[in-house]
């Protein structure tokens, strides 16, 4: 995007540093502050006014001096609060000068919408600090969250990423509170009304949104990094609010050894003098997949990102932490070092972040590459890199595009190159632009010098251009035939959306190349392959490649039945490419039912994962026909009883993660497929659970076990889950009752559940956690829709003050429906609503809803006659 179609500040003039001060702070009550910011500027040209960034801010006076003259106060402040903009007017022209500064006095509000400086409520673990605020049962700590645009709500400032400043930081704040902030602590002195004042060293030059503060009752866990830079090993500590501390510990075992690990694969030294990890307890999700913010120095977590507890956490937490903690650590070169010039190069941070943090391929090819899979097949879909106009657009591209996508495309160039040529490049890109701004052209010319290549030639379609190919292969004896197109999840391309030419690397795996496979790439619409050996092959190996590959018939029943010969990714890839080849309708569903049969005795719990997955689109698509449904769900019976019953209830001390994982998941595959045995012994286990035996439910298996139970219970067993979370003292155990609530098989149970949703007991960060497990629901899908229409004004008063909140809520809630109807009914429902924020998620909405509605007319009958011809109907 050009940069006169962006909606930006006057070049007039530039901040070189901030001097913030903020004191009076109100810790109750409006909970407002007062606040001094001294902005040290260059005037480029002469000027009469100044425009400046503020949302939500009293600007009570302005002045600007240059050098020793007299200062200049403002004669008029203007505020466009739709722009978000401040407008200083001065009587007297301002005169060029890299020497002015630009002081302004201040008021805000510590708010409760996770954006700019705002307070997050929790129950105490421990006797607090008598200075914290509190309001009956709930206490409070305070936090910043300036990704994208919202340092702007804390302070006035020039609040584009390509306008870098350095930032001078203080607070005034109880002398019983801890005060973080993105560098170490530099001066401590006493402060007005018994308070102190904390101020902190200088920081590095960076972005306004990377700036951060906290204070609240914080302790922490300390460890060191295990190499020393600049002759010192750096601190590396996790705080928590008090009495949590100790949950902290495995986050912080792996923090230290990922700046080591970052800085030596980067070849540049972590460049802070300490690294902190902060538990926030309310925290929206500003990011696409994490709920973690990248603050250089300070980072910021949701507490379920951060914090385990040995005894009580289920380990897929553990999981969750050890790739969020290097994903936001990867950002302090990725997009703090080194940022992208502007948002719709937001994938420079995100998708490098994202392809680090994966060092497990098989784990993202089941888990991000399939879910940037599903949005990028939506007409309502972008461009990796997509044009923003004002920082106003940018939160809805917070999203699978930007970092699944991303990194997708990063994992396939990086194999395409060979990692240590492309980690070469990325590290000479880094230092050619660090403390500044880069372009994507810029990475493209790093990498097409270390590795020779034309990178730009091959790599400028995939970042450009919407959409991704589906590779339809044709046989004949000894060659097979290979065509591009664009895939659409609703199956129906126009020529004019199908005339993107992609580089696309076939990856060729056959018999004679078992440990590798072919580097030829199609750069052509279509071409023939000569002298295959048709016994085996497997196009895109290991699944490097990101776009689907449509088999014929036979040869996907060929891949299923030589299925040993295919990596942990190819089983992945085939299944997840045959459920949306049927979705889209360029293949069957009976192909689909035929592959995962052959699946039964599979043992990885990844291949598993996607299967289950796979069948139970499938089988919420098809819910509302009985017969259908039934055999669907006699299917998945036949076919996870057997791994089931051989896995058991019992955790041996040799099992590995994936093996824990593995359980859980086919226990609550077989219950909620009816499995008789299983509900029955989840039943037991719950009743001796809640009847005080907090052992009889291995923590890996509470939501399992808390799933089945709600399922095939009713009232009783709602309750004790719901009090479950109510008292639940570990952060995984309010989003495994979130999640398991929402199994309930009533009417009158959704709205209830519904009703404590938008409630004060549960935070708005995680309203969308209730809706996804309704909306997966077929027995709840359509009172979750009837309850947020006839309640849609205490729903959004609840959501609208944060958009990234209500935009995912909205598309969580809406997206599983499979009606022609329900989507029309969607549409005129929000026809006269203020959708500014969430439209574009609607618009996927709609996508979604169409595509799997067309589907169900498409193939009901033919999946009908496969189940009863298979004797499941």
């Amino acid at each position: 995007m050009a940069a006169n179609d962006r909606d930006v500040l006057p070049d007039n003039v530039k901040p070189i540093n901030y001097d913030i001060s903020l004191y009076d702070l109100e810790l109750g009550g409006d909970f407002t502050f007062q606040g001094t910011v001294k902005i040290d500027v260059n005037v480029k040209k002469p000027t009469k006014e100044i425009v400046i960034n503020a949302l939500q801010l009293k600007l009570h006076s302005a002045e600007i001096s240059i050098q020793d003259t007299k200062p200049q106060q403002a004669s008029e402040i203007s505020y466009d609060e739709k722009s978000q903009r401040v407008t200083l007017a001065f009587a007297e022209e301002i005169h060029a000068s890299s020497k002015a500064v630009l002081q302004i006095k201040y008021s805000g509000i510590m708010n409760n919408v996770m954006a700019g400086f705002y307070r997050s409520k929790y129950k105490p673990a421990a006797t607090p600090a008598a200075s914290v605020p509190r309001d009956s049962d709930y206490h409070y700590m305070f936090s910043t969250q300036f990704e994208s645009s919202d340092a702007r709500r804390a302070l006035p400032c020039f609040d584009e990423p390509n306008l870098k400043a350095t930032f001078d930081f203080e607070i005034e704040i109880p002398e019983d509170q801890v005060a973080l902030s993105n560098m170490p602590e530099k001066e401590l002195r006493r402060g007005k009304n018994g308070r102190k004042v904390v101020s902190f060293d200088r920081t590095p030059v960076m972005s306004t949104y990377l700036l951060a503060w906290a204070f609240g009752d914080f302790e922490y866990v300390e460890d060191f990094t295990r190499r020393k830079y600049n002759g010192k090993q750096i601190p590396v500590r996790v705080y928590t609010t008090r009495g949590l501390k100790e949950q902290g510990r495995f986050g912080l075992q792996n923090a230290h050894q990922i700046v080591d690990y970052f800085s030596e694969i980067f070849r540049i030294d972590y460049p802070l003098p300490k690294v902190d990890l902060l538990a926030v307890h309310e925290f929206g999700p500003n990011s696409f997949s994490h709920g973690a913010m990248e603050n250089w120095g300070l980072i910021t977590y949701r507490t379920t990102a951060i914090l385990f507890d040995e005894q009580q956490s289920d380990a897929r937490y553990k999981n969750r932490i050890a790739y969020v903690v290097a994903h936001e650590l990867a950002h302090q070169w990725f997009g703090n070092l080194v940022t992208m010039d502007w948002w719709s190069e937001l994938w420079l941070n995100e998708g490098f972040a994202t392809w680090v943090e994966w060092n497990v391929w098989a784990q993202f090819v089941t888990e991000g590459v399939q879910t940037a899979f599903q949005l990028d097949s939506l007409r309502a879909s972008h461009p990796i890199e997509v044009p923003v106009k004002d920082a106003l657009e940018i939160d809805q591209i917070f999203d699978a595009i930007s970092y699944l996508k991303g990194s997708s495309v990063i994992g396939m160039l990086s194999s395409h190159l060979g990692v240590e040529i492309f980690l070469s490049g990325v590290s000479d890109y880094l230092k050619a632009h660090a403390y500044g701004n880069a372009t994507t052209n810029d990475l493209w010319e790093a990498l097409s010098k270390s590795s020779g290549k034309d990178v730009n030639h091959f790599m400028d379609t995939w970042i450009r251009k919407i959409g991704y190919p589906i590779l339809t292969v044709a046989e004949e004896p000894g060659q097979i035939a290979v065509r591009q197109s664009r895939f659409l999840s609703t199956g129906d391309v126009k020529p004019e959306e199908d005339e993107t030419l992609w580089w696309i690397p076939l990856g060729l795996k056959t018999d004679q190349q078992a440990a590798g496979s072919a580097t030829m790439a199609l750069t052509t619409k279509e071409e023939t392959l000569r002298n295959i050996d048709e016994t085996f092959y497997k196009i895109n190996a290991d699944q490097h490649g990101f776009y689907r590959t449509n088999y014929p018939p036979e040869r996907l029943v060929k891949l299923g039945t030589a299925k040993d010969k295919l990596s942990i990714q190819d089983r992945i890839g085939i299944v997840g490419d045959a459920a949306a080849l049927a979705i889209a309708g360029h293949s069957k569903t009976a192909g689909l039912l035929a592959l995962c049969a052959e699946f039964k005795d599979e043992t990885n719990y990844l291949v598993w994962s996607q299967v289950i997955t796979s069948l139970g689109n499938v089988r919420s698509i098809f819910a509302d026909n009985d017969i259908v449904a039934n055999g669907l769900k006699a299917f998945v019976l036949r076919l996870v009883t057997p791994a089931a019953e051989k896995i058991g209830w019992q955790f041996e001390a040799s099992d590995d993660f994936l093996t824990g994982q593995l359980r859980a998941l086919l226990i609550s595959s077989a219950g909620r497929a009816g499995h008789q045995g299983i509900i029955d012994e989840a039943k037991r286990r719950f009743a001796a659970y809640t009847s005080g035996d907090r052992k009889a439910i291995h923590p890996n298996l509470r939501l399992a076990v808390f799933r089945i139970a709600i399922s095939e219970g009713g009232r009783k067993e709602y309750e004790a889950v719901k009090q479950e979370y109510l008292n639940s003292t570990s952060a995984d155990g309010k989003d495994i009752g979130l999640h398991s609530l929402g199994s309930v098989q009533t009417v009158e149970l959704v709205d209830d559940f519904m009703d404590f949703q938008i409630s004060d007991q549960v935070a708005m960060q995680d309203m969308h956690t209730g809706a996804i497990s309704l909306a997966q629901n077929p027995k709840a899908q359509n009172a979750l829709w009837q309850y947020i229409k006839e309640h849609w004004e205490a729903v959004h008063q609840k959501l609208s003050g944060n958009s990234v909140v209500l935009d995912r809520y909205v598309k969580t809630s809406l997206s599983k429906f499979s009606s022609h109807e329900i989507e029309q009914d969607i549409a005129a429902f929000f026809k006269d609503k203020d959708t500014k924020g969430y439209d574009r998620g609607l618009v996927q909405v709609s996508d979604t809803v169409r595509g799997n509605a067309n589907y169900k007319e498409r193939d009901e009958q033919l999946i009908l006659e496969w189940l009863k011809a298979h004797g499941y109907a």
